[in-house]
């Protein structure tokens, strides 16, 4: 983003204009990445926006900021309400991008962030259409390993774990790919820099363990869903490395990035090298979904007019 996305945002409970809304250069947030955050799409549909998975996604960002005793004084149902009170008064009538964070005020320069440190809450919302171009992405397995919940907890949507991912972004694009895929610190899959990794094999579908040092993602979930009402075989379960060069299909999935194919990685081509009937069954549910054109899952949907 590099405009503004509407005239206001949602600050600390209230409606400001977009230039209004600062932060003060001493904000620990800034010096220490103590913040946590979500990524929400709003899509547009023939009689309608849709907000998708919503307050899961409000109920997200509070077991983030749980994990670091970072206070949210917003409930998961307010935020979502709040939400829709911005998209109404920005006027949005396209798809959108909407980035809810909760981050620590002026603390101080020490470390021990408590409930008592002062915390802003702000909600974000710019259009947004496509993350990925094209019909299938290359990856590479990326050098840089992804972090352990010994270290920094994968499970919390953090800015700062999101240092790893940059690296891992940085050197698959000096590369020429697309994405990179990082591996856990025991060598197995974890999944993409800002993405959960599908791989498909002898007709089943198998993605990493939360204990693998995977994010537990909203669009994770809901594939997980779509993909056992359409017939398939899911299976959490370690994956090495190796797998991916025999998978017969291999797909990413993300808010931002919906439900992308990888048909290349480490220039090994995935299958036929084109999308795979499995992945493509899934995006085409999932597309459908979000426009509102599958009714069976319309609790999903948090319409804005």
């Amino acid at each position: 983003m590099k405009e503004k996305g509407g005239e206001f945002v949602w600050f600390d409970g209230k409606l400001v204009k977009w230039e209004d809304a600062r932060v003060p250069i001493y904000t620990h947030a800034l010096h220490y990445g103590t913040t946590v955050f979500e990524g929400i799409r709003a899509y547009a549909a023939k009689n309608n926006v849709y907000i998708f998975r919503l307050e899961d996604h409000m109920k997200r960002l509070h077991r983030s900021a749980r994990v670091y005793s970072i206070s949210l004084k917003y409930s998961a149902r307010e935020l979502a309400n709040a939400t829709v009170e911005l998209l109404q008064e920005n006027k949005v009538k396209e798809s959108s991008y909407i980035r809810p964070l909760t981050f620590v005020g002026l603390h101080g320069i020490d470390l021990n962030v408590t409930k008592d440190s002062p915390t802003h809450t702000v909600i974000i919302t710019f259009p947004f259409a496509k993350y990925f171009k094209g019909e299938g992405i290359r990856a590479c397995v990326s050098s840089w390993r992804r972090i352990h919940d010994s270290m920094t907890p994968p499970l919390v949507k953090a800015a700062g774990n999101y240092l790893n991912s940059i690296l891992a972004t940085q050197e698959s694009k000096r590369n020429g790919y697309d994405e990179s895929i990082l591996l856990d610190s025991y060598g197995n899959v974890s999944e993409a820099s800002g993405e959960n990794i599908f791989v498909v094999r002898h007709h089943n579908i198998y993605t990493p363990y939360f204990a693998d040092s995977a994010l537990e993602g909203i669009t994770r979930e809901t594939v997980m869903t779509i993909a056992e009402d359409l017939g398939y075989k899911v299976i959490e379960r370690q994956i090495a490395r190796t797998e991916l060069y025999m998978a017969d299909e291999i797909f990413l999935t993300g808010t931002a990035a919906e439900i992308v194919p990888v048909t290349n990685i480490d220039c090994y081509l995935v299958g036929s090298g084109k999308e795979g009937p499995m992945t493509r069954s899934i995006r085409e549910m999932y597309a459908k979904i979000v426009s509102a054109e599958a009714k069976e899952y319309m609790e999903w949907l948090t319409p804005v007019w």
